[in-house]
């Protein structure tokens, strides 16, 4: 009889092996399974170990200045308002009250999702009065801006 230590997926087995001479051994059988024992050994616990682990670095907080929104109380409503398709920041208003524009003239630029979107006039009038400024963050149907639908000779 052989004693042998084996090692399977970090397991230690010791086991005994018993030669057989002669014996019979069944066909395609390469190795008798007669007379094989297998003891597991038993270890001691395995004892914790303590891994330090690196904290974030977290950046200290940026303090923003405060975000404008356009009021809605001081911007009446009806014919004549714009108001904002989506909701972005003013980044740029190209007109001035009391302004004559043109069907499809650019009357200010909204940033939303870092693009630039133009907002035109839908007919030709004068800007009666404007609700926002350069800066300003609007909500989706905020008041832009009041046009009229005259013309500035008329007023």
């Amino acid at each position: 009889m052989r004693r042998f230590r084996i090692k399977v997926d970090d397991k230690v087995f010791e086991v005994e092996v018993e030669e057989i001479l002669g014996g019979d051994v069944p066909a395609g059988n390469e190795s008798p399974s007669a007379g094989v024992w297998a003891n597991p050994v038993t270890l001691p616990p395995a004892q914790p170990v303590r891994v330090p682990v690196p904290r974030p670095s977290v950046p200290p907080a940026r303090k923003e200045a405060p975000v404008q929104t356009a009021a809605k109380t001081n911007a009446p409503a009806g014919p004549g308002v714009m108001k904002a398709p989506i909701p972005g920041s003013v980044s740029e208003v190209k007109v001035k009250p009391g302004k004559a524009v043109k069907r499809g003239q650019v009357l200010l630029l909204l940033e939303a999702m870092k693009m630039q979107n133009e907002i035109m006039a839908p007919s030709d009038g004068v800007v009666e009065e404007i609700y926002v400024s350069q800066g300003q963050t609007v909500n989706t149907g905020d008041p832009l801006l009041k046009l009229s639908s005259q013309s500035p000779d008329s007023v």
